[in-house]
């Protein structure tokens, strides 16, 4: 088959690059290219009873499928150039936060209204932050929730079907350079196009490595975000997550000088579990629906790690760590706050006499036997720290899930187009390693149509 556009990817990026083409050139022939399933078939075996833990499907129903692996998330769109990616470095700051306040309404248009902005501006919690060394970052926040997330891209999808040709289940094994433009190939199958956007996400890093290589796109090492999942009271927390909901705080470590950062916090959400290249590791998620939420809020602890001369591999230091606990906890395990201080793994009966009921079925166990001494040693002081503004942070009942990993794709070189080093071939969304959020990815998508529109 012939295409003016091939979007390989169906995430964030894939779906806003769809979507403005079509509102842009509806003439246009665009076909998507999905690893994973369609909406209404993406889903995960775990049901808590007789699945209970990771069974490691062929195609994890969490990280792929339409929607990506933010489909399941809590739906947080972050506006902001303060963290999510480096979008704006590409584009500049303006264009940034126009994109992405476009893509915030384009949600809304489609099921998102009525759902809630938040703002960090001229919170009195910036203030709190500061007076005990930690640092609130400045951004908009809206939150759709994971329910309200699905009809936005259950709409996007029922819009987009009729204008673009979707092939699920459909990996793609390598892209080729040709005359007047790209094949796609897919198994037995090769598919031609004029343009081609590459948005396979952090789940295609593998892939995306081959592809740059092959291809020969320059490409510079990125980071890895290892730490752990903290769950805790959501009373604890409430007096940020009710006015502010996503709360981006950073702290700087006395003892090394990392900095430790929030990340992904979910009010009164669930900790559950995700495969990344057959690597388990832990996320979270909450709903808007009051019916669907807990008594718990958690939120993820990351220490960001850079490597140079002579390592480079970032994401293998990551993967190495994620495998070591999937080795000792048979997937993610889970520890209290107390055992871990006291130099104890956690037991059964330990987690069962907390005073907090656990949102995910995890293995009880030993974190410092799996995490390194160094990015260790910067939770607990990061959430000592947190207990200074929110007190109960560090009650022995917290409970940390591990490990949490946020993997990037290598930087891919691209120009402000967003387009490598072939012309037509564009490079967007994380699998490019420039964005790290739905805001920043989705963005990206609208930015490379905008550009074929005007080209073709």
């Amino acid at each position: 088959m012939k295409y003016d556009v091939i979007i390989i990817g169906a995430g964030p990026g894939g779906i806003f690059a769809a979507y403005e083409l079509m509102q842009k050139r509806a003439d246009l022939k665009v076909a998507v290219f999905e690893a994973g399933n369609a909406l209404n078939k993406r889903r995960c075996p775990i049901d808590g009873d007789k699945v209970k833990s990771c069974v490691r499907c062929k195609s994890c129903s969490i990280m792929s499928g339409f929607g990506g692996a933010g489909a399941f998330s809590d739906g947080k769109y972050n506006i902001t150039n303060d963290f999510g990616g480096t979008l704006y470095e590409y584009i500049g700051k303006k264009k940034a936060l126009e994109l992405m306040r476009y893509v915030d309404e384009i949600n809304l248009r489609h099921g998102g209204e009525g759902t809630k902005l938040y703002t960090t501006a001229g919170s009195r919690f910036k203030t709190i932050c500061i007076q005990n060394d930690l640092h609130l970052l400045d951004a908009s926040v809206r939150h759709l929730g994971t329910d309200i997330n699905f009809i936005v891209l259950e709409n996007l999808y029922a819009y987009l079907k009729e204008r673009v040709d979707f092939f699920f289940n459909t990996p793609v094994q390598s892209v080729r350079c040709v005359d007047g433009g790209y094949e796609v190939i897919c198994g037995d199958e090769v598919h031609e196009c004029r343009n081609c956007i590459v948005s396979v996400g952090r789940s295609g890093s593998k892939w995306m490595e081959t592809v740059c290589r092959d291809l020969e796109i320059p490409t510079k090492s990125n980071r890895v975000d290892i730490g752990v999942r903290v769950e805790l009271p959501a009373a604890v927390f409430a007096h940020l997550t009710d006015e502010l909901y996503e709360s981006k705080i950073v702290y700087r470590t006395e003892k090394y000088g990392d900095r430790v950062r929030t990340f992904c916090m979910n009010p009164r959400g669930a900790v559950v579990s995700e495969n990344t290249n057959g690597i388990i590791t832990v996320n979270g998620h909450s709903y808007e629906d009051p019916a669907r939420q807990t008594e718990n809020t958690n939120f993820a602890l990351l220490v960001a790690k850079h490597f140079s001369e002579p390592f480079k591999d970032s994401n293998g230091y990551g993967e190495s760590i994620a495998r070591l606990s999937n080795m000792l906890g048979g997937g993610v395990i889970v520890q209290r706050f107390g055992d871990l201080i006291r130099g104890r793994r956690s037991t059964a009966s330990r987690i069962e006499e907390a005073f907090i009921t656990p949102t995910m079925n995890a293995t009880p166990g030993d974190l410092s036997l799996v995490l390194p001494k160094r990015i260790l040693d910067g939770i607990i002081e990061m959430i000592y720290a947190l207990d200074k503004v929110a007190p109960g942070t560090a009650n022995e009942d917290t409970l940390l899930y591990g490990v949490e990993v946020k993997f990037y794709n290598m930087e891919v070189e691209v120009n402000e187009k967003l387009e490598s080093r072939h012309e037509g071939l564009y490079i967007i969304g994380d699998g490019s390693g420039i964005t790290h959020s739905l805001s920043h990815a989705s963005a990206s998508g609208v930015h490379v149509a905008r550009d074929i529109a005007e080209r073709i």
